[in-house]
């Protein structure tokens, strides 16, 4: 069985033209016509839903995991431009020197292709079209696909909902499916509409009995055309009240989130009703072009509900789970259990596994999807923005918020309990593993090479372990079945131990024989979760008043991810992404802050919180005394403390290390990297970020921006839920997005955004070379990654996605910054070979130092860089 070849990636031969008119990110005559023509060609039945039945298949052609980089013999090949169609029986070299051999293999009854190649290796499929048409394409169980060479988001984990659009050419039409967890199945379906309502993946809200209010929903809206669409309106009916949501820009062949609301109708009883969606007048097509009738559910105020929200990581709507308090006590504020799922559960199923508590709501994030993001990064950003929308409107007791979860979501515990200590008065991990690098095969760089040991640093924040002595600011109770199967109990059992040597609160319980989910059938509530003697540990502890914590110890690894604790915040650290910590005792008696510091250059404190009476407060840093101090002698201004993006209104005091020396001084420059703002990489991807995508490069560059942009968009929607913008650099204002975060694709000599936005980088892409410092590498095939603060804003950052060339552009859209776990320093320069030699194909990495020099940050260059 011979294939015929697959046009380069990125040189789309006949797709060209579409990409082209694309890049303006206008309407055109020529793609309304095309995508006329794709709609008379549905309407005559030549496209039909037709499920992939045979592929050749090939076993994993590299090493991959949870890790920056992979090798990938088969990815070496699209990202260079060298890849051909497989043939059957053919076989491929490793970066290894083994070899692997291309297979046929027919899909199951049921569709799913299954065997070892479906566990990280590929799958070929070639479709024949006598005609251009767009079709969509639902597949699960690959982590990305390429289509025609243009890469697209996959569905790892098998939700079943990814349904892309794609675009069908004359003749074989190429997919190529990057397998990920053992099965694959892909079908090609008919678009019902140009644009259409997907059925599957809304996010709704529960309305209750007796309370009022709107709601936010959202539902997938998918363009099926090859021009760009907006404008016309989602209706949405409830109980014969309507709202009207004007559509926002989606792009050509892509799909996009889109936000609604709902009209609360204030049933009087629980039970059901139908929402009427209906999609109108989008994208130059008059009248209904979908309709769609979904259920929404009305509980009763003493059921469990979903309560939705408009998310500030970016725009998109979200929703949280609450088991509510029943019969609180009057007077008096609840307390507030925030509980957190494990892989695959949804946050609704986590709040229905326990029993209602007369002192407390549980509150349930979502960690943005069932699997999400293991409770880290955007899962940790979800959890805390709940936990702020909750203890606001629940009144919630500030001094009673607790902390468990089971799984990933006692992984969760183990890092929310240790990242930020002083929100819990106590917390509780269920069945809960460590860190990726205990339980997740993540890459721990032992014997690390200089570059490694930057990639390492970048990890910082997922070492559990590193934070552990942050555990005394609260008590800990560790639960876990003693057989296991899933999360060994030996994560619990090393915590045990760790906590043993320091902390005095701890408690525990083995629950013998039991597995990892385990529960009493006769009570209510999963007893794995719902554990009786942990509730009594919770309602046993308060969190101390500020004044009652006479001391405070703390430590942090990037005060961008958590800096502050009780009184005492962390703002600059000497040696960047490495443990810094603080160990202060105050003394009201003499009126004194003492304490000892490591690897902290910028400490600030607000003495407001401890302030009784008028006299100062003497402050003693590393043995020195630096005098005594009103909370109001600080270096904030009351005009700086008002704008945006600063983190208080409180006057703080300010002291700065310098050579060795403590000194008192005036608030850092705005500019600088602090807890509002800092890397590394991903910390960029917040603020309602907007992805701008270079027009002014070569077609075949176009075309990659584009592409990619609209990849990343995908898959922050499939990961998390997200909602993205994407717009050409040629329509991006700043001041019509003011703060809000940018991610560029692209290089200077093509995205028309660089030169507004890193003029003065220190950091620069052009075609053909990558400059850093003084520093240039003068190759095509490099990738670049890196980030850099929005020069006209105090909080948000800009990320660059980049490549000298097209192959280290395509580079790029196989470097998993989606993926939890994946650790990305401020800046990476990678070459292609990369995925061939691995690390060792990295040239450079790196973080910017507290001012976003170089000179004052740390990188690491290969042996062999220029």
């Amino acid at each position: 069985m011979t294939c015929p070849k697959l046009g380069r990636p990125g040189a789309l031969g006949d797709m060209k033209s579409f990409f082209d008119l694309v890049a303006t990110g206008r309407r055109s005559v020529f793609c309304l016509v095309w995508a006329m023509g794709v709609l008379r060609s549905l309407e005559s039945g030549a496209a039909e839903s037709t499920p992939f039945r045979e592929a050749l298949v090939i076993e994993s052609t590299g090493r991959a995991g949870r890790n920056t980089l992979f090798t990938d013999a088969i990815a070496a090949r699209v990202v260079a431009g060298t890849w051909q169609q497989p043939m059957d029986g053919e076989e491929v070299e490793l970066p290894d020197g083994q070899r692997r051999r291309w297979m046929l293999s027919r899909a199951g009854e049921d569709g799913w292709f299954t065997g070892r190649a479906m566990r990280g290796g590929y799958a070929y499929v070639g479709f024949p079209a006598e005609v251009a048409r767009v079709a969509v394409l639902n597949a699960s169980g690959h982590s990305m696909a390429y289509v025609n060479g243009e890469p697209r988001a996959g569905d790892v984990y098998s939700y079943g909902y990814v349904s892309v659009p794609v675009l069908l050419r004359p003749g074989t039409n190429d997919f190529l499916f990057a397998a990920g967890r053992g099965r694959l199945r892909a079908q090609l379906l008919e678009p019902r509409a140009p644009v259409y309502i997907h059925r599957e993946d809304p996010t709704l809200p529960d309305f209750r009995v007796g309370s009022g209010g709107d709601a936010w929903a959202a539902v997938v809206l998918v363009n099926a055309t090859t021009q760009w669409v907006a404008g016309g309106e989602i209706v949405a009916r409830l109980d014969r009240r309507a709202t009207s949501t004007k559509v926002p820009s989606i792009p050509p062949l892509g799909l996009r989130k889109v936000a609604f609301m709902l009209r609360n109708p204030g049933r009087a009883g629980a039970g059901e009703m139908s929402v009427q969606l209906q999609l109108r007048n989008v994208g130059g097509h008059r009248g209904v072009l979908d309709e769609w009738v979904t259920p929404i559910r009305v509980r009763t105020q003493e059921q469990a509900y979903k309560r939705t929200f408009i998310s500030e990581i970016d725009g998109s709507v979200q929703y949280f789970a609450v088991q509510p308090g029943r019969e609180l006590a009057s007077g008096s504020k609840p307390a507030l259990v925030l509980s957190l799922h494990g892989a695959s559960v949804e946050a609704i199923g986590q709040a229905e596994a326990y029993a209602p508590k007369r002192w407390s709501h549980i509150v349930c994030p979502t960690n943005r999807r069932p699997y999400g993001f293991d409770w880290e990064e955007w899962g940790r950003m979800d959890a805390l923005e709940v936990l702020a929308i909750a203890s606001r409107e629940f009144g919630i007791d500030p001094d009673r918020v607790y902390l468990t979860g089971h799984s990933m979501g006692g992984h969760g515990t183990w890092s929310l309990g240790a990242t930020v200590p002083d929100r819990f008065a106590a917390v509780a991990p269920s069945a809960g593993w460590i860190s990726f690098f205990s339980y997740a095969g993540t890459d721990s760089y032992t014997n690390a090479t200089p570059v490694e040991a930057v990639l390492r640093r970048a990890a910082a924040s997922s070492d559990t372990l590193a934070l552990a002595t942050n555990y005394l600011q609260h008590g800990v109770y560790v639960l876990h079945g003693d057989a296991d199967d899933n999360v060994p109990v030996r994560e619990a059992r090393t915590m045990r131990g760790v906590l043993g040597g320091f902390h005095r609160d701890v408690d525990w319980h083995e629950q013998p024989g039991a597995g990892h989910w385990w529960e009493n059938s006769d009570e209510p509530g999963a007893e794995c979760v719902d554990w009786p003697p942990m509730f009594d540990f919770f309602a046993r502890h308060r969190r101390p008043a500020d004044l009652e914590v006479r001391r405070l110890q703390f430590v942090t690894v990037n005060p961008a991810v958590s800096a502050e604790s009780r009184w005492a915040r962390i703002e600059h650290q000497e040696e960047l992404m490495t443990p810094s910590a603080i160990d202060l005792q105050w003394d009201p008696g003499v009126r004194r802050v003492r304490g000892t510091t490591r690897n902290v250059r910028r400490l600030s404190l607000d003495l407001s919180k401890l302030q009784v009476g008028t006299q100062p407060i003497e402050v003693d840093l590393d043995g020195v005394s630096l005098g005594k101090f009103h909370p109001a002698e600080s270096g904030i201004s009351p005009q700086r403390s008002r704008r945006r993006g600063a983190m208080d209104p409180a006057a703080r005091t300010h002291f700065l290390r310098d050579e060795g020396r403590w000194a008192a001084v005036s608030e850092g420059p705005a500019t600088w990297k602090s807890p509002r703002r800092g890397g590394p990489f991903k910390q960029a991807f917040q603020h309602r970020m907007i992805f701008v995508y270079g027009t002014r490069g070569t077609a075949d560059e176009n075309a990659w921006a584009f592409a990619k942009a609209r990849m990343d968009g995908e898959a922050f929607w499939y990961r998390g839920n997200g909602s993205i913008e994407i717009l050409p650099d040629s329509a991006f204002e700043p001041a019509l997005y003011p703060d809000r975060g940018v991610v560029l694709y692209g290089h200077a000599d093509m995205n028309a955004a660089w030169a507004r936005l890193l003029g003065d980088s220190p950091v620069q892409v052009r075609r053909g070379e990558v400059r850093v410092g003084e520093r240039a590498v003068a190759r095509p095939d490099v990738a670049c990654l890196f980030l850099r603060p929005r020069p006209d804003s105090e909080v948000a950052s800009v990320a660059v996605i980049s490549g000298t060339g097209m192959a280290g552009l395509r580079m790029c859209d196989r470097l998993p910054y989606f993926m939890a776990g994946t650790a990305y320093p401020d800046y990476l320069v990678v070459g292609t070979d990369a995925l061939a030699r691995g690390n060792r194909g990295i040239v450079t990495a790196g973080f910017f130092g507290n001012d976003w020099s170089l000179a004052d940050g740390a990188s690491a260059w290969s042996d062999d860089a220029p």
